[in-house]
């Protein structure tokens, strides 16, 4: 026995295989049926529990297997497929998915990283819930729009409007959850602190740094460039150079940090210097903007190490 293990996780059920075995068993996705797998695995021979990340119904079994100290992995699901493709697994059933799941963690040995606390799991879907409410109401802003000038859609324009009125009490009652997740924690406090005292990042740069970066001030510099995928990429072969490129890490703080430096590129004269000076050197804007995103980020996470508030001169190290 290997004891690599993969988990294929759907609403109703759950589906688990070994590395080199050829069979799989099942197991409902309940509260019940998560605690009897995860004192199930305690029995057996563990090295790595391998799950893809489905947009939260894994949330149950990764919480009952970390609760019991249970090595757990949650995977992008295209690392997987592009595994299964190399290694010519086209076909896709729920046992077969486990399988590869299981031989994706005997092969590749993915990385342990912490798992998110309850607080941090309540934090990142306050934030996916505010989201969808602000999303829903630009929507409906333009519905509105589009029902203008016509007096015979006076009642339409009405029922929109008071969709929009509940939508926005809706976004201010979670702003205001929001706001006391943050304030049960004292860590979390100090660190909300610290990050909206650089000009250009606010509230909800904050907040999502928080929730989907919580390695933030704990590693290196590279490191850091590396989760938020802003690490350029080298595309080279032979003699040829290709342009590098930034991908992977992690797709929401990307897009927190690129509102943040667009606001600071007005109001942090850190940045505003950096960008000017790469453009002024022949770098194409969206390239000066992206190390922008990198430099804001590097700045953060030395802050957050040593526990400091913003200070212009910790721009001058990377």
């Amino acid at each position: 026995m290997t004891g690599f293990w993969g988990i294929d996780v759907a609403q109703a059920e759950l589906v688990i295989a070994e590395a080199g075995t050829s069979t799989s068993s099942t197991q409902p996705n309940t509260a019940a049926g998560c605690h009897a797998l995860a004192q199930r695995f305690l029995t057996l021979p563990v090295q790595l529990i391998v799950l893809e990340a489905t947009g939260g119904y894994e949330r149950n079994i990764v919480a009952a297997l970390g609760a019991v100290g249970l090595p757990v992995v949650v995977i992008n699901p295209r690392q997987v497929r592009d595994f299964a493709k190399a290694t010519g697994r086209w076909a896709k059933t729920d046992a077969l998915d486990a399988h590869v799941l299981a031989e994706f963690g005997a092969k590749v040995q993915p990385e342990l990283r912490p798992l998110p606390t309850t607080e941090q799991e309540e934090l990142r879907a306050l934030l996916a819930r505010a989201d969808q409410v602000q999303q829903m109401l630009v929507a409906e802003k333009a519905r509105l729009l589009q029902a203008l000038g016509r007096r015979d859609r006076q009642p339409l324009r009405k029922k929109i409007k008071r969709h929009i009125a509940f939508l926005e009490r809706e976004l201010h009652e979670l702003d205001a959850d929001l706001d006391d997740q943050l304030r049960q924690s004292p860590a979390w406090r100090e660190q909300d602190d610290l990050l909206q005292s650089v000009p250009g990042i606010g509230n909800k740069t904050a907040r999502a740094m928080l929730a989907f970066l919580p390695e933030l001030g704990t590693v290196s510099a590279a490191e850091v460039g590396k989760l938020a995928g802003l690490a350029p990429v080298n595309r080279d072969s032979g003699t040829m150079r290709g342009p590098r490129h930034i991908g992977g890490g992690r797709a929401r703080i990307r897009a927190a940090l690129y509102m943040a430096t667009l606001a600071a590129l007005r109001c942090n004269p850190v940045i505003q210097t950096l960008y000017h000076r790469l453009v002024t050197a022949g770098k194409p804007k969206m390239v000066a903007l992206v190390a922008c995103m990198r430099k804001l980020l590097v700045i953060v996470n030395a802050m957050l190490k040593t526990k400091t508030r913003w200070q212009p001169n910790l721009a001058t190290t990377d």
